[in-house]
């Protein structure tokens, strides 16, 4: 995810029926910069404390509930529990590698299409779906090298 303008940002934080305040701003920001790796909330605390000194981790915190609660970015839980954030809120999965800790973002629009079929053929009841994602865990077998993902070809 690239970079995007500070009023960017602040329309976004005010579509989504939040006051733009300068903390909202900042951590917004900072989250979108930080993106590829999905911080923690203690990272994106740390990014921000050198010119945001009196921002707390508590605030931080309360700042990226508040933005999954709007729908603004999403969580993404991993194997031990942990929380890491995600600004990309686009139809996508993750590959979560518990020996690096990395956060990969997986987009297959296959994947995508067998889940929507196979829970429109379900038909769950008394539940409205508003969105699906797939969480790959497990380990990179040689850990300097990067998770690649081939396609096979019939």
């Amino acid at each position: 995810m690239q970079q995007v303008e500070r009023h960017t940002l602040r329309e976004l934080i005010v579509e989504s029926g939040l006051k733009a305040t300068h903390q909202r701003i900042v951590v917004y920001e900072a989250l979108t910069l930080l993106h590829s790796h999905h911080p923690t909330a203690e990272e994106v605390h740390l990014h921000l404390k050198p010119e945001n000194p009196s921002i707390s981790l508590g605030t931080v915190y309360k700042t990226l509930d508040s933005f999954v609660d709007a729908e603004l970015i999403r969580r993404v839980l991993t194997e031990e529990g942990g929380k890491r954030y995600d600004a990309n809120i686009t139809a996508h999965s993750h590959i979560y590698c518990s020996n690096t800790r990395e956060v990969i973002d997986y987009e297959d629009t296959e994947l995508e299409q067998l889940l929507t079929d196979y829970f429109k053929k379900r038909r769950v009841e008394n539940f409205e779906i508003k969105s699906f994602s797939v969480q790959l865990t497990g380990k990179k077998v040689e850990p300097d090298k990067q998770i690649s993902i081939s396609r096979l070809i019939k």
